[in-house]
């Protein structure tokens, strides 16, 4: 921590500026999330062979539902920076949980976005009130309510404090994106994993070559992505962070 003074006004306690060149090990992630992601896109679009019934839209699957993962990892990391920054409130914390929150809410985008898509030519319609589709639409919003209240406050510390517990609580609307295909039988979104709905249309078989496609998706969206953007964001915020310092700290000092 650093100081600025002044002869007649007591001492302030400034972040250290951040640094501006990224870690080595941020370069190193980043580069390998890059070659990962244009791996994916090659086993999903090229390797795969053509699906006998939904035809080449059937290859958005191999982003739609890894991309929903991925935002599960940063809505996840958005709690946990929550919780620990009701426990010391250290506003490094507050960074992971915004950033978690910004990062989650571009692959729920990501995810509505390709299986509206999808949903075009199997289903004939963009959009249907489906039980899944509703929930993480209703999810969206939540997390998009999040920024605007964060926007809301000036005070810093009302800022980090409301929305460490607004973030946590907005997880529940994750858990019930995640499990509503499996306790509502009226739903026409197909399983992946297990069983799909007697009412689903555009069922997802499974099989040994999708899967070697699949799974390499789903952790490189899970683990790779939300972390080296989250990582990235995180940096950002802490500019951020030293620059609202700075400023607060020189109209202290004009007022003094």
């Amino acid at each position: 921590m650093s100081a600025t003074t002044h002869p007649n006004q007591p001492t302030l306690d400034i972040p250290a500026a951040p640094a501006t060149s990224a870690p080595r090990r941020l370069i190193i992630l980043t580069v390998i999330t890059a070659v990962s992601v244009a791996l994916g896109l090659f086993l999903a679009l090229f390797w795969v062979g053509r699906d006998p019934d939904q035809g080449e839209v059937q290859r958005l699957f191999y982003i739609h539902m890894p991309s929903f993962f991925g935002a599960f990892t940063a809505f996840g990391a958005a709690v946990i920076g929550g919780i620990q920054y009701l426990r010391t409130r250290n506003p490094r914390w507050d960074a992971l949980a915004v950033s978690g929150v910004e990062v989650g809410l571009a692959l729920s985008l990501v995810n509505l976005l390709t299986g509206s898509i999808w949903a075009r030519p199997i289903w004939n319609t963009w959009w249907v009130w489906d039980p899944r589709l509703t929930s993480a639409a209703i999810m969206c919003l939540t997390y998009a309510a999040y920024l605007m209240l964060r926007g809301a406050m000036e005070n810093p510390d009302t800022r980090r404090r409301f929305s460490a517990i607004y973030g946590i609580l907005a997880f529940s609307t994750v858990i019930l994106t995640l499990i509503i295909i499996r306790i509502r039988p009226d739903t026409i979104h197909p399983v992946v994993v297990g069983p799909s709905p007697q009412n689903a249309e555009g069922t997802f078989e499974a099989t040994r070559s999708t899967a070697v496609a699949l799974l390499p998706n789903i952790f490189i969206w899970m683990v790779l992505v939300p972390w080296a953007l989250m990582w990235w964001r995180i940096r950002l915020q802490n500019t951020i962070e030293w620059v609202a310092a700075r400023k607060a700290a020189l109209i202290d000092r004009q007022e003094a």
